[in-house]
C-alpha cells in the first residue's frame, strides 16, 4: 500500500472498531500520531466512524486532548447531519404536494444503517425518479434553486444548488459501466417504480421513499465501481456498502442477486470488493455475499485498498488545478496521462472494465477536444 505507514494501519483499525462496535488494541501504533490520523481520516470522510472506534480503545486511556478534533467533527457532523434531515423532509414533502414521486438514493438513506446514523459524513441529495416525474421535478424545482448546473441528457442527470446543500435529480441509474451494466440497472429501475416497490424512512415527520433492499445493494455498488474507475472512491462508499450488507444480511434475496451480478457481468469485481470490505474493514465474512477468501482475490483487495487511499474520498487527493490554469487541448493531454496510469493500475485487478473504461474515457476526451470543451 502506498502510504503503508502506522496511520494508515491505524485507520484501518479504528474503522473496524467504529463499523462493528469492537474493542480495538492501539499498541501496535503507539506513538499515536492524530494529527496525521485526522487528516487521514478527512481524505477518506469517515472521521466520523474513526470518532465512533475510538470509544472502543481497549489497552489505553485516550486523553481529551487526542480525541478533541474527532469529537468536534462528529458534534459538527450530528447538526449538518439534522439540518440535512430536515432539508430533506421539506423537499420531499414539496414534491408530495405536486404529486411528484421521488426516491432518496445512497446519502442519508444508506446512513440509517450505520449505529450511529448522525456520525456519518454526508454528501449530496440524490433523488432516483421515473421518466415522467424526472421532468416534473426538473419543471418544479429548477426556478426554486439558487443555482442550476448543466443537464446530462444522456443520463438523466441534473444537480442543483439549494443554499448550502446540493440536489442531484437521476431519471436513470445509468453509468460509464457498460451496456450490460446499463441494462440490468435499467431493469431494477423499471421493476422497482413499475411495483411501487420502496422502503420507508420516517424522517422526522416525513415519510421518504427509498429502494427496496435487494436494489439498493447494487445502487450503491455500482456507484463504488463508477467513481473508482473515474475520479476516484474514499473508504465511506465501501463502509456505506458494508453496513448495508450487514444490517439487511437476513433479507438479501442471494439468488436474485447472483442473477442479477452475473447478467451485469460484476461477479468478479463484487468478490474483489468483498475481500477488501472483509479483510481491511472486518466485516463478518458470512453477511457478506459470495465471499471467498484465496490469495488472488488477497491481492486485488490490496490493489484496491492502496489506490482507495492514495486518491481519496471522489479524489480529494489529486491535484485538478489544471482544468482551470490551460487550454482544453493541454488540460485532456494531462487527464489522458492520468487516466492512462489509472489503467495500467487497474489492469491486474478488473482487466475488461479497466479496459473498456480506458477506451471509453480516451474516446469522450477526444470529442471533447474537438467540440473546444
Amino acid at each position: 500500500m502506498k502510504r503503508n505507514n502506522k496511520n494508515t494501519g491505524l485507520l484501518f483499525a479504528l474503522l473496524r472498531a467504529g463499523l462493528w462496535e469492537r474493542e480495538v488494541s492501539l499498541l501496535p501504533y503507539e506513538p499515536l500520531d492524530m494529527d496525521g490520523l485526522y487528516s487521514l481520516a478527512g481524505e477518506q470522510s469517515v472521521e466520523g466512524i474513526v470518532a465512533a472506534g475510538l470509544e472502543h480503545v481497549a489497552d489505553r486511556s485516550m486523553s481529551k486532548a487526542e480525541v478533541l478534533s474527532f469529537l468536534k467533527k462528529a458534534f459538527s457532523l450530528e447538526g449538518r447531519n439534522a439540518s440535512m434531515d430536515a432539508f430533506i423532509a421539506d423537499t420531499v414533502d414539496k414534491l408530495d404536494r405536486e404529486g411528484i414521486l421521488a426516491v432518496l438514493v445512497k446519502g442519508q438513506g444508506v446512513a440509517q444503517c450505520y449505529e450511529r446514523p448522525s456520525w456519518r459524513s454526508s454528501g449530496d441529495v440524490d433523488f432516483l425518479l421515473d421518466a415522467d416525474n424526472y421532468l416534473k421535478a426538473k419543471k418544479f424545482l429548477c426556478p426554486l434553486a439558487d443555482e442550476v448546473e448543466k443537464e446530462e441528457p444522456s443520463k438523466k442527470h441534473l444537480g442543483m444548488h439549494f443554499g448550502k446543500w446540493v440536489v442531484e435529480l437521476h431519471g436513470s441509474l445509468r453509468s460509464s459501466l457498460g451496456k450490460k451494466v446499463n441494462d440490468g440497472m435499467d431493469a431494477i429501475q423499471a421493476e422497482m417504480f413499475s411495483r411501487q416497490d420502496f422502503r420507508k424512512w420516517r424522517c422526522g415527520e416525513t415519510t421518504v421513499l427509498l429502494p427496496p433492499v435487494d436494489s439498493d445493494i447494487l445502487v450503491v455498488f455500482t456507484h463504488i465501481l463508477q467513481h473508482f474507475f473515474t475520479s476516484g472512491i474514499g473508504l465511506r462508499q465501501i463502509c456505506d456498502w458494508s453496513r448495508m450488507l450487514w444490517t439487511f444480511r437476513e433479507e438479501i434475496d442471494r439468488d436474485l442477486l447472483e442473477r442479477r451480478l452475473r447478467g451485469m457481468g460484476l461477479m468478479s469485481e463484487w468478490k474483489a470488493f468483498g475481500a477488501l470490505a472483509v479483510g481491511y474493514l472486518g466485516m463478518p465474512s458470512e453477511a457478506m455475499p459470495f465471499y471467498e477468501d484465496s490469495p488472488s482475490l488477497r491481492r486485488k483487495a490490496a490493489r484496491i485498498a492502496s489506490f482507495v487511499i492514495e486518491v481519496g474520498n471522489f479524489g480529494h487527493n489529486r491535484d485538478l488545478s489544471y482544468i482551470r490554469k490551460y487550454p482544453v487541448v493541454i488540460r485532456k493531454s494531462m487527464s489522458f496521462f492520468r487516466n492512462t496510469r489509472d489503467f495500467l493500475r487497474h489492469l491486474p485487478i478488473f482487466p475488461v472494465d479497466a479496459l473498456r473504461m480506458f477506451v471509453g474515457r480516451t474516446i469522450h476526451g477526444f470529442a471533447a477536444v474537438a467540440r473546444g470543451e
